[in-house]
C-alpha cells in the first residue's frame, strides 16, 4: 500500500457533506419518529442521546481515525490486525446485499414522482382497475389496532392498494417470486445509471454532487416543516410525538431500541465511514467532524419527526381518528400514509412531488457511499486496477443491478423485507467489535498514531469507552437483534457475510508458523502494509515510532 496514489477530497466540506449524506437517510424519516413516539415520546430522547454520546460518537471517531491514518478502505484497514481481515470482506458482502435491495427501494420514489404528475393523484380514490371490492375511502370505522391508511383485514384503502396491488403487484408471500414488474425494473435501471454517473470519477465527482444531494433535502424538509405546522391538527400530532411518558424508561426494550437506532443510523461497521475518511488529508483533525456528523444526524431525525407528525396530526384531524391509528413506520409511512395525507392538502401534486424528490435524494447519497465503499475496499487490495476505476465502477454497478432484479419482481417487497431485517444485525456489531479489539487491544501504538496524525494526544476517555463500554453495548445490540431472527432464510442472510471472518482467519493461521498460540499472536501483529500511505509520512512515522518506543506505550491508560 505504501506509495500508492490516493484520491483526496477537494475540500473538507465535501468530506463532511458526503458523510452526512451517508448517515442521514430514509431511516431518519420513517423509523426514528415512530420509535420515538412508541417508546415514550420526549422521554425516549434520554437513552437516545446517552447512547449517541457514549457509543455513536466514539465509533464514528474510531472508524474515521483508522481510515484516515492508513488511507485505507474497509478491507485494507484490517492490516492493523491481519487475523481479522475477513471482517473487511464481510463488509463487502454486507454492502453488496444492501445495495441490491436498497436500489429497489430507491426506485419507488421515482415511480411516485412520475405518477404524482397525474391529476387527480391516482391513489386518491377507489374505482380504478387495480382496486378490489374491499377498497374504501375515508371516513370509515377503525377497529382494533389497525392503521387508518392500511388494510385492517376487512377493508383496504386506495393508497394501500395503489402501492401494493398496482405499483408493486405484490405476491402473497416470498415463496411466490413471480415475474418482473416492468415499471419498477426500469426505475431501478434509472437509479443505477444515475449512481454510476455520480460515482464514476470517485470522490472527485461525489464531492461535488453532494453539495446538492445533501443540502436539497434540508431545504425541502424546511418547506415541509413550515407547511406541516400550519395545517389544522398539526400540533395534536406533534404533542403525540414529543409528550414524555417517563414510565417507558423502566423498560429495557426502550434502551435497546435507542442503542439500535443510533448504531444502525450512523453507519459504523458498514465501511462507508472508513472509506470516506481514507480520502482525507493526513493531518486533518477528524475529531470535530466525528462529533458533527452524529449530532447533525440525530438532530435531523428529531426534526424529521416534527415534519412527519405534524402531517399525521393533520390527517388525524381530517379523518377524526386518533393519531396513533395514522402513525406507522417503514415503507408504509413513506409510500402509503404520506401519499394518503397529501391528497387532503391543497395542491396535492406539488406536495407529493416535493416529498418524493426529497426521499429520493435522502436515499441516493447513501447509495453513493455504499457503492464507493465496495469499490474503494477492493481497489485498496488490488491497486493495479486503480487506473481503471471507471471500468471497475461500471462493472460493479452492472453486476449489482443484475442482482437487484430479484427485488423488482412481484415477490420483491418480501425479499427486501427479509434482507433489510437480517443482513446487518450480526455482521455490523461484530465488525465494530473487531475494529475496537484490533485498535486498542492487540495494537500497541494506536494512541501514538493519533498523536502523529493530528498533533493532539488521544484523551483517556476515548480509550475507556472503546475498551470497556462500547463492547458491552455491542453485545447487547447483537443479542437483542438476534432475537428477531425466526426463520432458516433469516439465519442464512444473517450469517452469509459473517462467515468470511472465520474463513479468512483460518487461512491466515494455516499460513503462519509455530504453535496455535504463536500463530495467533503473530497474526494479530500489524502487517508491513499498515501505516500512512504517503511515502514521506510513512518514513517520518517509522522514524518517530522507533525514537518514541520507550516513551509511548500509548495504549496504557496509566500514561494519561
Amino acid at each position: 500500500m505504501s506509495g500508492a496514489t490516493q484520491d483526496r477530497w477537494g475540500s473538507q466540506l465535501e468530506y463532511l457533506l458526503s458523510c452526512l449524506g451517508y448517515a442521514v437517510g430514509i431511516g431518519n424519516l420513517w423509523r426514528f419518529p415512530y420509535l420515538c413516539y412508541r417508546n415514550g415520546g420526549g422521554a425516549f430522547l434520554i437513552p437516545y442521546f446517552l447512547t449517541l454520546i457514549i457509543c455513536g460518537i466514539p465509533l464514528v471517531y474510531l472508524e474515521t481515525t483508522l481510515g484516515q491514518f492508513a488511507s485505507a478502505g474497509c478491507i485494507s484497514v484490517f492490516n492493523i490486525n491481519p487475523l481479522f481481515k475477513g471482517a473487511g470482506y464481510a463488509v463487502i458482502v454486507l454492502n453488496v446485499i444492501a445495495s441490491i435491495y436498497f436500489s429497489a427501494i430507491m426506485s419507488y420514489p421515482i415511480l411516485y414522482i412520475y405518477h404524482s404528475m397525474s391529476s387527480p393523484l391516482p391513489w386518491q380514490s377507489c374505482g380504478n382497475s387495480w382496486n378490489t371490492v374491499n377498497c374504501t375511502e375515508y371516513p370509515f370505522q377503525i377497529t382494533g389496532n389497525s392503521s387508518f391508511f392500511t388494510s385492517n383485514g376487512s377493508i383496504t384503502t386506495p393508497e394501500d392498494e395503489y402501492f401494493h396491488r398496482h405499483l408493486l403487484q405484490v405476491s402473497p408471500n416470498i415463496n411466490h417470486i413471480g415475474s418482473i414488474v416492468a415499471p419498477v425494473f426500469w426505475c431501478n435501471l434509472i437509479c443505477w445509471i444515475l449512481v454510476y454517473l455520480c460515482i464514476c470519477n470517485g470522490v472527485k465527482s461525489v464531492g461535488k454532487i453532494v453539495y446538492f444531494t445533501v443540502l436539497f433535502p434540508y431545504v425541502v424538509l424546511s418547506v415541509l416543516f413550515v407547511r406541516g405546522i400550519t395545517l389544522p391538527g398539526a400540533w395534536k400530532g406533534i404533542m403525540f410525538y414529543i409528550f414524555p411518558d417517563w414510565a417507558q424508561l423502566a423498560k429495557p426494550k426502550v434502551w435497546a431500541d435507542a442503542a439500535t437506532q443510533i448504531f444502525f443510523s450512523l453507519g459504523p461497521g458498514w465501511g462507508g465511514l472508513v472509506s470516506m475518511s481514507s480520502f482525507n488529508k493526513f493531518h486533518y483533525n477528524n475529531l470535530r467532524s466525528s462529533m458533527i456528523i452524529p449530532i447533525v444526524n440525530s438532530a435531523t431525525s428529531i426534526w424529521a419527526g416534527f415534519v412527519v407528525f405534524s402531517v399525521l396530526g393533520f390527517a388525524a384531524e381530517r379523518t377524526n381518528v386518533p393519531v396513533s391509528q395514522v402513525a406507522t413506520a417503514g415503507p408504509g409511512l413513506a409510500f402509503v400514509t404520506y401519499p394518503a395525507t397529501v391528497t387532503m392538502m391543497p395542491a396535492p401534486n406539488l406536495w407529493a412531488i416535493t416529498f418524493f424528490v426529497m426521499l429520493f435524494f435522502l436515499g441516493i447519497d447513501t447509495m453513493f457511499v455504499t457503492i464507493e465503499a465496495i469499490i474503494a475496499g477492493l481497489l485498496d487490495e488490488f491497486p493495479r486496477f486503480k487506473s481503471r476505476k471507471r471500468i471497475i465502477a461500471f462493472i460493479t454497478c452492472v453486476v449489482l443491478f443484475s442482482f437487484s432484479i430479484i427485488c423488482n419482481t412481484e415477490g420483491g417487497l418480501h425479499v427486501i423485507g427479509l434482507l433489510d431485517s437480517h443482513v446487518a444485525i450480526l455482521c455490523v456489531p461484530l465488525v465494530c467489535a473487531l475494529e475496537i479489539i484490533a485498535a486498542v487491544y492487540t495494537y500497541e501504538n494506536f494512541s501514538f498514531d493519533v498523536l502523529f496524525m493530528t498533533g493532539r494526544p488521544l484523551r483517556r476517555i476515548w480509550m475507556v469507552l472503546w475498551r470497556y463500554v462500547i463492547l458491552f453495548i455491542l453485545l447487547v445490540i447483537t443479542l437483542y437483534s438476534l432475537l428477531e431472527v425466526s426463520s432458516l432464510a433469516g439465519w442464512f442472510i444473517t450469517l452469509v457475510s459473517v462467515v468470511c471472518i472465520p474463513i479468512y482467519a483460518a487461512k491466515v493461521l494455516l499460513r503462519a508458523e509455530g504453535s496455535l498460540l504463536e500463530r495467533i499472536r503473530a497474526s494479530c501483529r500489524p502487517s508491513n502494509d499498515w501505516g500512512p500511505s504517503e511515502p514521506e509520512k510513512r518514513r517520518e512515522w517509522e522514524l518517530l515510532k522507533k525514537q518514541k518506543a520507550d516513551i509511548f506505550p500509548l495504549n496504557d491508560l496509566d500514561k494519561y
